[in-house]
């Protein structure tokens, strides 16, 4: 490997790791390496693997170089052009990932209509693969069939692929009525005991599952004279939490209720399969889910999951940012509701057509139509409540709207922590964002944006958040390293640039 690549490898890692927050001591002990170590690789001076390039980005959470897959790993973006004409919202990526996990449930056939094709769902395809379910794409790569075999191979799962989805999590529910002890890799930092974890497992142990984890694994073991024998309170009303609350119910051979359920999109629309597959579900939309579950699931099924809200809200935030007139075709309105009115509030001029059924016969959605818009600062702060309330994962698209508008905005994410210090990225291309702390920022605007060459945030949606903000800044700008956003949005740089964008898809190595 040249020296000039063993620079530019090192300054991806060196970016990817302060991007993290992670001081090179700390990549050091992730790595069980040195820090002299780290910070001769940082600077070019120490030849280095591609086994070690793959171990660092799974450390840090970021592709450093693209290995066994072609994908783009830049984007370079020419700002300043107006939007229009029209765009379809895809399919609901959080739906798909725990639709891929439900069809464990099913010995028979099951095909998804319009799977979306990001990295999120080819890392389940991959598990599901290395486990013997098999997979194809149909109808001219549209559609997805799944097979299961008779006996699941979790002892050849594919851990790499394991560890880099956080979705893997869901496959305890399923699983735990198909064999009595397993074991399953878990995604660097859910460790039992922290917030995103140990509600699956309280909830879960209610169906005799009882978890320890060791050395990068789940150790699962199944009591099978324990039942549910009242209600299941979940501690979390999370959009995962309640998915493996309900794919363990689907297959518990009695009526279970799950109480503080998430009623989100994802949630229904996996709630729709299981009545597919012939569970009885009541409460759809609520907080309480009473599941008549089946002990055996038997059956071909068809599905198609709806589209995707908060990508709806990401082409949305994309006009307005860029003040351009762009209509937005097949949009999940019940799910958008609470974000439109505060939009409106802010003076958006837009309008919709009459709500019509999308492919599941259940979701209502609407074409929408954005045009340039004087907006103003809204009076209340943006904060996330679980639904109805304003999506969790549309809060950061309220960043780069409120800076297009006059007046300071408060954003305050508390679901998340530290995900508010990645929005203050958007100062690198003219915004003015003050962090108060972890969880709120501060938006001053308008912004006159300028173009900028920056490392991708390492979460998704402040990721598409600066993204947007390059296409409204004069100039060209590059945002390097973008697994992250392919990791949930599908061939997003061609479809924007559809409607008039110019991003550019490259890569250094």
């Amino acid at each position: 490997m040249s020296d000039d690549y063993l620079v530019r490898i090192g300054k991806l890692i060196r970016d990817a790791r302060q991007h993290r927050g992670w001081t090179q001591a700390q990549l050091a002990e992730a790595l069980a390496t040195s820090q002299s170590a780290v910070n001769r690789i940082e600077r070019g001076n120490q030849n280095i693997s591609l086994e070690m390039i793959a171990r660092i980005g799974e450390a840090l959470d970021s592709e450093i170089v693209s290995l066994g897959y072609a994908g783009p790993m830049h984007l370079r973006v020419v700002g300043g052009r107006r939007l229009s004409g029209a765009i379809d919202v895809k399919t609901s990526k959080n739906a798909c990932v725990a639709l891929l996990c439900a069809s464990l449930l099913n010995k028979g056939r099951t095909v998804l209509r319009r799977v979306a094709r990001i990295e999120e769902v080819y890392r389940l395809l991959e598990v599901l693969g290395s486990i013997g379910v098999r997979t194809r794409w149909i109808n001219e790569g549209v559609d997805l069939e799944i097979v299961p075999p008779a006996t699941l191979d979790l002892e050849s799962i594919d851990a790499d692929a394991a560890r880099r989805t956080r979705s893997i999590i869901m496959f305890l529910g399923p699983l735990l009525h198909r064999m009595d002890r397993f074991m399953l890799p878990y995604a660097g930092g859910c460790d039992l005991g922290t917030r995103t974890v140990e509600p699956h497992m309280i909830a879960l142990r209610r169906f005799g599952l009882e978890i320890a984890a060791t050395e990068g694994q789940y150790h699962a073991v199944v009591n099978r004279s324990v039942s549910p024998d009242r209600p299941i309170v979940l501690t979390e009303r999370g959009d995962t939490v309640t998915e493996n609350a309900l794919l363990a119910a689907a297959r518990h051979d009695g009526v279970t209720v799950i109480r503080n359920a998430s009623s989100n999109y994802m949630v229904q629309d996996l709630c729709f399969f299981l009545e597919a597959l012939g569970v009885k579900v009541e409460g759809i939309g609520t907080t309480t889910l009473t599941v008549h579950g089946r002990g055996t699931i038997d059956v071909d099924v068809d599905y198609s999951p709806s589209e995707d809200p908060v990508e709806a809200m990401s082409l949305l935030a994309a006009a307005v940012v860029t003040e351009s007139e762009l209509t937005v075709r097949r949009v999940p309105i019940e799910f958008l509701e609470i974000e439109l009115a505060v939009l409106e509030e802010m003076g958006l001029d837009h309008d919709r057509t009459a709500e019509y059924v999308a492919d599941n016969g259940r979701t209502r959605l609407v074409d929408l139509t954005v045009r340039p818009s004087k907006l103003e600062a809204p009076i209340d702060k943006i904060h996330p409540m679980p639904f109805p309330g304003l999506n969790i994962d549309n809060v950061p698209f309220f960043a780069a709207i409120a800076a297009v508008a006059q007046g300071q905005t408060l954003i305050h994410d508390w679901v998340y922590d530290n995900r508010a210090i990645y929005l203050t990225d958007l100062n690198r291309l003219g915004g003015r964002l003050q962090l108060l702390d972890p969880h709120r920022v501060l938006v001053e605007g308008p912004t006159r944006w300028r173009a900028a060459e920056m490392m991708c945030p390492p979460a998704l949606r402040p990721a598409v958040v600066v993204l947007l903000a390059m296409m409204a800044a004069e100039g060209t700008s590059v945002l390097r390293n973008v697994y992250v956003i392919n990791r949930g949005y599908e061939d997003l740089a061609e479809r924007l640039n559809s409607v008039g964008a110019q991003i550019e898809i490259f890569r250094d190595i």
